[in-house]
């Protein structure tokens, strides 16, 4: 039986890098239901499919199918918010059409409390104003997921576990763990001075369902290494679900006969 969920936050799936955890996505959304469902930007990683067009691969095509199965099928909103890797759809905010709406940023009402739902990526200096220092970082960032993928292989090899080698220097290099601080600082004040009671972002790869100083500061993480979402149910509780291939895998043969449905 399909989870249910009044809303789920999904961001950073990158889909163009070849690094996109995309089949996941999709089998986590095959079992679930929604009323709402929020992409949280960098959904599509315009960044890498500017440098080449191979890197858009068949499931990235299924996933959009899905979302839009869930629109037809289970009456799924949709709320696009745009992030810095897909900015391109800043030139079409607001854009709402039935249940779809792509927009800069949104207000989303969660029981009795107001949230203000953003990427993020507005409060990062260095993406929003030197944006050729922000695809250097992210040449890097993809350069460290290349050395994290064959590091993988050989920890496989030796049946251990995965290791996240970009997770474990955001929680122990000092710089890291101040940006993250102060990008959380950031958002929570902004929060504050507009009178909400909690702040909805992704950007930074962190998932984070925690209270600062009076305000719910929520991360929805990423579909690149952590795989997480963010999840409120009917009562307005919310809660980081985190992707499992146990409960959430599936056989691949299934999903194609079932997409033709």
């Amino acid at each position: 039986m399909r989870k249910h969920f009044k809303t789920i936050v999904l961001s950073d799936i990158h889909l163009g890098s070849e690094y996109s955890k995309t089949r996941e996505v999709i089998n986590f959304l095959r079992h679930v239901n929604c009323n709402r469902l929020i992409l949280n930007g960098d959904i599509i990683d315009c960044w890498k499919l500017k440098r080449t067009c191979r890197s858009w691969k068949k499931e990235h095509t299924e996933l959009i199918k899905v979302l839009m199965k869930m629109m037809e099928n289970c009456d799924t909103e949709i709320i696009y918010v745009r992030g810095n890797h897909d900015d391109f759809v800043t030139k079409l905010t607001p854009f709402h059409l039935a249940n779809i709406h792509i927009v800069s940023n949104y207000t989303l009402i969660s029981g009795n409390k107001r949230y203000f739902v953003t990427h993020g990526d507005i409060f990062d200096t260095v993406t929003t104003n030197l944006r050729w220092l922000a695809q250097l970082g992210d040449i890097g960032y993809t350069l460290l997921l290349n050395i994290n993928k064959y590091y993988n292989i050989y920890r496989t090899w030796r049946k251990l576990p995965y290791y996240s080698l970009s997770q474990q220097i955001k929680q122990h290099v000092k710089k890291a763990v101040s940006y993250i601080s102060d990008f959380q600082k950031e958002l929570v004040s902004l929060a504050r001075s507009q009178n909400y009671d909690g702040v909805i972002c992704g950007h930074i790869h962190q998932a984070a369902n925690e209270m600062h100083e009076g305000i719910h500061y929520l991360n929805s993480g990423d579909w690149v290494e952590s795989l997480t979402a963010l999840t409120e149910d009917d009562y307005g509780n919310w809660n980081i679900e985190t992707y499992s291939e146990k409960e959430y895998g599936r056989d691949e043969s299934t999903y194609q006969l079932e997409v033709a449905v």
